[in-house]
C-alpha cells in the first residue's frame, strides 16, 4: 500500500553539485544609514583585504539601514557578503521567506539591480528576501555562459545555506544574465520524492514500485531548484535566440555585410560569451550552447528545470533597443511580433504597451527572416525548443521617454538617474509577481 508521507530521503537525481569559485575585483561600499547629509549616521563599510594580487571580501561585516521617506520607520536591510548582497526588511518575520536571485547582464554588476531589489523589499516587506549576484561582473561576463553558469549556482547554494528559512526561490535577470540564469537552474533543479513505499513486503514488490517511480517520476517527485520550491522566472531584454540573424544585433542596422561579419568578430570583443550569443561555438563537435539549452541534456535538465517554474515571463524592448532586438528578447518569429495597432497604453504602466498571457506558442513552418539558412534553422529550433514551456510576454515601448535611446539599461532602472522612466516597469513585475 502506498500513502503520503513526509520523505526523509533526499533528492533523487543529484547533479555533482556546482562549487561558488568567484573571483572579485576589490571595492569599498558604503551605506548610509538615512539619507541626506545631516543625518549624522556613521557609515558602514564594506571592508577588502589585500593579498598580492588576491582580493577576498571579508563575510558580513558589512551591516547598513536605509530609512524609507515615505513610510516612518521601514527599515531595509542590506547585508554585503561574498557574492553580493542580500536586501530585506529588518523587522519583519521572514520565516516563510520567498528568496528572489537578481542577474546582472554584460559587464555589469550587482548595483545595476539595486533599484528593483529596494523596490522589491519596500512593496514586499514581510515576503522577500532580495540576493543582487555579483559573481559574474565586468569582464567575468566576457567567460561564457556556462562558466557564469556554473559561478551562479554556487553563489545561489551559498545564498541558500545562509537562509536556512526559505522555502521558494524566483530569478529576475537582465540581458545575457537570462541565459546565465537558464544554464544556472539546468545544475541547480532536482527531483524530491513526493510520497514513500510503505508496507511492502518482498524484492519483486519493490522492484515493480522502482519502475512505477521511475516510468512517470513527475507523478512522485516535486522538483525543486537549489532545494526550493521554483516560482517566478523573469527576463529583461534577454537575447534567448542568440544574437545571430537580421536585426537581432538593432545596433548593425540591418546591415548584411555587418550581420554577416560579426559572428566572425564577436570573440574578439566579447569572449566565449560572444561566441555563444552568435552560435559560433562547436565545443566537442556538439551544437552550440544556447541550441543545447532548448533541451534536457543526460547532466543539465535546461527544459525540466524551466518548465518547474509557476511563471516564465520575458519583457522586452519593442524599439530603441540597440543591443537587443524584438524578436530575441520576447521568443518569437517575426510574424508573431504584435502589430502597431494592437500596442496600447497603460495608465498605470505607461510604458507596458503590450501583454500576451501566458501561452505555448504552436509550431509554425515558416522562419522568421535570416542571414543565412544556418542562423535560420538554429533560430526555429531555439523557438520551438523554448516554446515547449508556457510564457508570458510583456512587451515595452520608451518612444516618448527622453531615455528612449538607452532603452536597453532603462527596462531594469539600471541608474535610477540616467534611467528612471523604467520604474513602471520594475512595479509592473513586482505586482505580478507570483508570491
Amino acid at each position: 500500500m502506498i500513502a503520503p508521507v513526509k520523505s526523509l530521503v533526499g533528492p533523487t537525481n543529484l547533479f555533482p553539485k556546482p562549487i561558488s569559485n568567484c573571483q572579485f575585483s576589490g571595492a569599498v561600499v558604503s551605506f548610509d544609514q538615512g539619507f541626506g547629509p545631516k543625518q549624522g549616521l556613521k557609515q558602514n563599510k564594506l571592508l577588502v583585504c589585500h593579498r598580492g594580487e588576491k582580493m577576498e571580501v571579508i563575510r558580513k561585516l558589512s551591516r547598513g539601514c536605509f530609512m524609507d521617506n515615505r513610510k516612518k520607520e521601514k527599515k531595509v536591510e542590506v547585508e554585503s557578503v561574498h557574492g553580493g548582497e542580500d536586501i530585506f526588511d529588518a523587522e519583519k518575520n521572514m520565516s516563510q521567506a520567498h528568496l528572489v536571485i537578481m542577474v546582472n547582464g554584460i559587464v555589469g554588476s550587482a548595483a545595476d539591480w539595486r533599484y528593483a531589489a529596494e523596490q522589491f523589499v519596500k512593496k514586499l516587506p514581510d515576503k522577500v528576501i532580495v540576493h543582487r549576484s555579483e559573481c559574474n561582473y565586468s569582464k567575468l561576463t566576457f567567460d561564457g555562459v556556462d562558466r557564469m553558469g556554473e559561478r551562479l549556482a554556487g553563489e545561489v547554494l551559498d545564498v541558500v545555506k545562509r537562509w536556512p528559512e526559505v522555502r521558494k526561490i524566483s530569478f529576475v535577470a537582465h540581458s545575457l544574465g537570462g541565459l546565465v540564469a537558464r544554464y544556472a537552474i539546468g545544475r541547480l533543479y532536482e527531483l524530491f520524492p513526493k510520497m514513500e513505499t510503505t508496507g511492502l513486503s518482498g524484492n519483486c514488490s519493490s522492484r515493480e514500485h522502482l519502475n512505477k517511480l521511475t516510468q512517470h517520476p513527475e507523478q512522485h517527485f516535486g522538483a525543486r531548484i537549489a532545494g526550493l520550491e521554483p516560482m517566478n522566472f523573469v527576463t529583461f531584454a534577454t537575447p534567448h535566440l542568440g544574437s545571430r540573424g537580421h536585426r537581432q544585433l538593432p545596433f548593425l542596422c540591418g546591415l548584411p555585410f555587418l550581420e554577416r561579419s560579426a559572428p566572425q568578430t564577436a570573440h574578439l570583443i566579447v569572449g566565449r560569451s560572444g561566441k555563444h550569443l552568435f552560435l559560433t561555438d562547436n565545443d566537442e563537435g556538439k551544437p552550440p550552447l544556447l541550441v543545447q539549452m532548448v533541451n534536457d541534456s543526460n547532466d543539465v535538465k535546461f527544459m525540466s528545470a524551466l518548465r518547474s517554474f509557476k511563471r516564465r515571463v520575458a519583457y522586452a524592448n519593442a524599439n530603441y533597443d540597440y543591443v537587443v532586438g524584438w524578436r530575441t528578447s520576447s521568443i518569437r518569429r517575426q510574424h508573431e511580433l504584435p502589430k502597431s495597432n494592437l500596442l496600447v497604453k497603460d495608465e498605470k504602466y505607461p510604458h507596458v504597451v503590450y501583454v500576451e498571457r501566458e501561452s505555448t506558442k504552436k509550431i509554425h513552418n515558416g522562419t522568421s527572416s535570416m542571414v543565412g539558412k544556418q542562423a535560420s534553422d538554429l533560430e526555429e529550433e531555439m523557438v520551438r525548443g523554448l516554446t515547449q514551456v508556457p510564457w508570458e510576454r510583456v512587451d515595452v515601448s520608451f518612444h516618448e521617454s527622453k531615455q528612449r535611446y538607452i532603452a536597453h539599461n532603462t527596462i531594469q532602472v539600471k541608474s535610477y538617474w540616467l534611467n528612471s522612466d523604467g520604474a513602471d516597469v520594475v512595479l509592473h513585475m513586482i505586482d505580478n509577481f507570483l508570491l
